[in-house]
């Protein structure tokens, strides 16, 4: 399964909001530190907001706070915000027995990394991350 970059902006987003749920973490840095532009970061913030992930607060101060539950919420709930899991490239024209062999075994693994996706916590995510990074935040 390959994530559109909106998704994996998502996923950059929602682990730096959720590392630190008090502080308003403005868009500008996020969209810094990852080398993304700001107006392209703020429709996926958009989204996220609209999910009730985080929340905007404008204004001096102000910028986008962590609102979900690290525990509850997984990767897939945010990777359903941005990608279709509807049936993706499937053909509709006569296909040979290959084809259709190929097609099923596609579909198997999708759904295993769906399945994957789905027992995958935030807060593993963050444990994961500060594994990664020597124990530092």
């Amino acid at each position: 399964m390959k994530l559109q970059v909106n998704t994996t902006l998502a996923l950059y987003s929602v682990l730096e909001f959720a590392a630190d749920p008090q502080r308003h973490i403005p868009a500008a840095e996020i969209a810094d530190k990852y080398g993304v532009s700001p107006h392209h970061l703020a429709k996926v913030l958009a989204e996220l907001a609209r999910a009730g992930i985080v929340e905007s607060v404008r204004g001096v101060g102000g910028g986008y706070r962590f609102t979900a539950n690290v525990r509850r919420l997984t990767l897939m709930d945010v990777i359903q915000l941005f990608e279709d899991s509807g049936a993706g490239n499937r053909h509709e024209a006569a296909r040979t027995p290959v084809d259709q062999a190929l097609e099923t075994v596609l579909a198997e693994i999708d759904q295993i990394a769906k399945a994957t996706f789905s027992s995958i916590t935030i807060a593993t995510m963050l444990q994961l991350v500060h594994r990664q990074n020597g124990g530092k935040r």
